[in-house]
């Protein structure tokens, strides 16, 4: 069973308007590991990923550990793809980037990013439809010492 299955792929009204619609857009740029620039009908928008957090890069270019590893895994999934985005209750976050969930055909990019180690669960509600789901997926990769959870750990 793919992700896209398991967390039941995005859904099919296209009504921009509608938060939760599933709207198709075509990436122009990785930031980093949970966001991305993408054009929407024409315009530039950027977008943060619901329900995950990956390493940051700071201001001043440093990097936290696995910062670069979640960039790069990011840009394999999305980088020049279209992508669909599904929103869940909150449409933009105080920076007005929009929050989305994101596919690239049956692969649900945020379920990726934390099953392969490369980001963490964050819960911000209203938005938590997979929290239980994402949550499950970085326990396996903290058990089986997966992506940061190896990498970044302090003993």
């Amino acid at each position: 069973m793919s992700l896209f299955s398991m967390f039941g792929g995005p859904v099919t009204d296209t009504d921009p308007s509608t938060v939760t619609a599933t709207t198709t857009a075509q990436v122009l740029e990785v930031i980093d590991g949970d966001t991305i620039v993408v054009s929407i009908a024409n315009k530039k928008e950027f977008v943060r990923y619901i329900g995950i957090d990956t390493p940051e890069y700071s201001e001043d270019g440093q990097a936290e550990c696995y910062a670069a590893e979640a960039t790069a895994a990011n840009k394999t999934m999305v980088a020049d793809q279209t992508v669909s985005l599904m929103g869940d209750q909150a449409n933009r976050d105080k920076y007005n980037r929009l929050l989305r969930y994101v596919y690239v055909g049956e692969q649900f990019v945020n379920a990726e990013l934390v099953k392969n180690g490369f980001a963490k669960t964050l819960y911000i509600p209203p938005d938590t439809t997979y929290a239980s789901e994402f949550k499950a997926l970085e326990k396996a990769a903290k058990q089986q010492k997966i992506g940061l959870w190896k990498d970044c750990q302090k003993d």
